[in-house]
């Protein structure tokens, strides 16, 4: 009897599961496979495969040109990525071959990328041996060994192969050809390509309509009006104007000048009593979306953390999931489970109140028919040790433990007390909350919170004295507050996660984000990967934890108008029939063929914006000649055709990061003033540090600038740009990481090749790509 090859995801999966298999392992020389008496295990290395490049399919292709759109191969063909894939790939298809090997587990990641990883390895192996398909939810010993005795047949995964081929083909082209048609047409507009893609591109669109909106803002004043009450024995509070109601500045001089002084009654005092249940268990993007509200973590960094919690420490289980909720065979599990996360101390006592319920409430925790590749994330039932864990992974095993203890207690309890006091007719309203019943927010302790923040014009909720209806009270001070109305805010990975996850759609119910979630951008799987790509591209920005879209991505969503590339729910709709095909109830044919027309006609209303022009930011009088300085594709100048100006130039590309115009008005605004006061040299400085740059590690960083003029080897005078840190005088001084969330951060090309892979399905997009772009011919 022959031995049977397990290709895992990952090398260090595939030690886990040779350390839970009943065999002796060898390690071979070069460390790319483990040899038993019954089983071969080896390892792909993420995605080994891609789908290759156009010159593949026509050597004519390597040259960007219009009248070669759009490609769309009739078959695709598969390449190694690099040549450490190359390597990797080239001693699976070796064991895949062996005479020694007949069968073969499919033990990559369940779910549809770890699907595809494997279709593409075993179809360029050209082999055909029975598969069966190793389903894991979690990484301990025991799941391991239980998951090893129900292998499923490789026959019942095709659905979801064929969904997982489908989204990588359709990324591959829909991204392949916008992205070389907008890069043609709008080649006089911007420097580099045009990147665009099935997700990437109403991702951005959602990022960029909102930096529009917050431009054109125009904010509106308004008052409030505020009074401190005081009832007899020191018991004061304090209420507003109709709780908040936003007046004219008129009449609220006129409530303030009426109640000023004047005693008041507490006319409405009414009690009743609120109850707050927990949250659903956390799937992968709300876990992500909580640990940026909490900790400023961005989604990838969030993923990292957790996927470490799962592979490495065995502590939870699989992280890529988009359920939130528990299949019925698990329910055997919960006790013991609760058991182990209660053997560490902080956890002791909501894991007790578990494991003595007599019944668990499995109302809103368990549900076979939301639950379809893997279960909502929870502990493993193993030892969790702590001691062993990063400050990361504590952080996201904190909140997966916490959540999951918590939806087996009570609701918490309050006491809501609505209070109004009006003075000489005019009504003042003040809300209190008062905590009665702990419930479940005793597993969370101090760091309980209500979840929700008050509006800053509500006034909020405070701790009100005893007050009795009736009564009366003085008015201690009374003042009207002047407001203004203010401008969308901008997203933070967390919100851009749950617009993503609901298509565009503004929805703050937790319950109905979930009946929305077949119908979002992208999976949870790929959208950090996602958001990674568009900060890759210099698309969006971080600005400590707000994402806003630079001038690129604003006029790339500007120009493309309407058109439903830029649609979350066109992109949502394709997600929900990738499910759909996935579920065996779609046809594949069907979509890739709707794909491919939907790609035509992109490339056709592409075609329009040939020739067009934008609008270049005027930036002002240039600091050195008073000449105007007028941005370009490359940079900030004086230079014209009709006159060459002094040579002021500052150029946009730095550390990876194009400088915007506003950060380039302040280093001549402070240029201007460094000449004007006779400093020799003249220097521009920013007074705060600008965010988005990346080392060459690929973290991020901040820093402040300065411009000053220097002189190049030929003798001629120039200017440049330099970072106005200590570190940058120092010969090989990295710069500090960025402390956004990012630290867990990969190097950019890995983050870039990931999103690409994952996001637009490799299709060419970076700036690199604008050295393919050819003179067109008879296009």
């Amino acid at each position: 009897m022959g031995k049977t090859l397990v290709i895992a995801e990952k090398p260090s999966v595939g030690r886990d599961l040779a350390g839970a298999l009943p065999d002796a392992f060898t390690a071979s020389k070069d460390k790319t496979h483990i040899t038993g008496e019954d089983y071969v295990i080896t390892w792909a290395i993420g995605h080994l495969v891609g789908l290759a490049e156009p010159e593949a399919y026509d050597e004519k292709l390597k040259k960007w040109r219009y009248a070669d759109l759009p490609i769309v191969p009739k078959k695709f063909k598969l390449v190694p990525n690099d040549d450490k894939s190359k390597k990797q790939l080239g001693v699976i298809h070796r064991l895949l071959r062996s005479d020694d090997v007949d069968s073969v587990v499919n033990a990559c990641d369940a779910g549809r990328e770890g699907e595809l990883i494997f279709a593409y390895v075993y179809e360029t192996a050209k082999v055909k041996k029975p598969v069966k398909r190793l389903w894991l939810s979690s990484m301990t010993r025991k799941a391991i060994q239980e998951a090893f005795e129900r292998l499923r047949d490789g026959e019942e995964m095709q659905p979801l192969e064929a969904a997982a081929r489908s989204r990588s083909e359709a990324d591959w082209i829909v991204g392949m050809n916008a992205t070389r048609a907008a890069s043609i047409r709008l080649r006089a507009a911007f420097d580099g390509a045009v990147s665009l893609g099935r997700v990437q591109t109403p991702t951005l669109a959602l990022v960029a309509r909102r930096e529009e909106q917050i431009r054109s803002f125009k904010p509106e004043p308004y008052w409030l009006v505020e009074a401190k009450f005081e009832a007899e024995g020191d018991r004061r509070y304090d209420g507003r104007y109709l709780g908040g109601k936003r007046i004219a500045e008129d009449l609220a001089a006129e409530i303030v000048e009426a109640c000023r002084g004047k005693q008041g009654e507490i006319t409405k005092l009414e009690k009743k009593e609120e109850r707050e249940r927990s949250q659903l268990l956390y799937d992968l993007t709300s876990l992500q979306r909580h640990a940026n509200t909490l900790y400023g973590f961005s989604a990838r960094r969030t993923l990292a953390a957790a996927q470490k919690l799962y592979e490495q420490h065995k502590a939870i289980t699989y992280p890529r999931t988009n359920s939130r909720w528990l299949s019925g065979d698990l329910v055997s599990e919960i006790r013991p489970t609760a058991e182990f996360v209660g053997k560490n101390p902080q956890y002791a006592k909501g894991a007790a109140y578990v494991t003595a319920l007599k019944e668990l409430p499995l109302g809103r925790v368990v549900n076979d028919k939301k639950v379809t590749d893997h279960h909502a994330i929870i502990p493993t039932r193993s030892e969790h040790k702590l001691a062993k864990m990063g400050d990361d992974e504590l952080k996201v095993y904190d909140l997966v433990a916490k959540r999951f203890l918590a939806i087996f207690h009570p609701e918490a309890v309050y006491e809501r007390t609505r209070v109004e006091t009006t003075v000489d007719e005019h009504i003042f309203r003040t809300s209190g909350r008062r905590l009665l019943e702990a419930g479940w927010k005793s597993v969370y302790g101090e760091e309980a919170a209500d979840g929700q923040q008050a509006d800053d014009d509500s006034g909020g909720d405070q701790t009100l004295p005893k007050l009795e209806q009736g009564e009366t009270v003085d008015t201690l001070s009374v003042d009207s507050l002047r407001k203004e109305t203010q401008p969308p805010r901008r997203y933070t990975e967390a919100s851009l996660l749950a617009a993503m996850e609901t298509a565009g759609k503004d929805i703050e119910d937790a319950e109905l984000r979930e009946a929305m979630k077949d119908s979002g951008i992208g999976t949870p799987a790929t959208r950090a990967a996602i958001i990674e790509r568009l900060l890759a591209v210099g698309y969006i920005e971080r600005d400590g934890r707000a994402l806003h879209a630079t001038e690129k991505g604003v006029q790339v969503i500007r120009l493309l108008g309407e058109h439903p590339l830029t649609s979350p729910q066109l992109t949502g709709e394709w997600e929900k029939r990738l499910e759909l095909i996935a579920d065996g109830e779609e046809s594949r044919p069907s979509f890739m063929n709707d794909i491919a027309k939907f790609t035509e006609s992109t490339v056709q209303e592409l075609d329009k914006l040939k020739g067009v022009k934008i609008e270049r930011a005027n930036l002002g009088p240039c600091p050195v000649c008073g000449k105007d300085v007028i941005e370009n594709r490359k940079g900030y100048s004086c230079w014209s055709k009709e006159d060459p100006g002094c040579g002021f130039v500052i150029w946009k590309k730095k550390a990876g990061k194009n400088l915007s115009a506003t950060v380039v008005k302040e280093l001549m605004a402070s240029l201007k003033e460094s000449i004007e006061r006779g400093d020799d040299p003249p220097v521009g400085r920013t007074a705060k540090q600008v965010t988005g740059f990346r080392g060459r590690s690929g973290r991020s960083f901040r820093a402040k600038l300065r411009v000053e003029p220097w002189t190049r080897d030929d003798g001629s005078k120039a200017w440049r740009v330099e970072f106005d840190e200590e570190w940058a005088n120092q010969p090989r001084a990295a710069p500090p990481a960025e402390e956004d969330g990012d630290g867990a951060a990969k190097p950019a090309k890995e983050a870039v090749a990931e999103a690409d892979a994952l996001a637009t399905g490799g299709a060419a997009g970076t700036d690199d790509a604008a050295a393919k772009l050819e003179p067109e011919r008879a296009s």
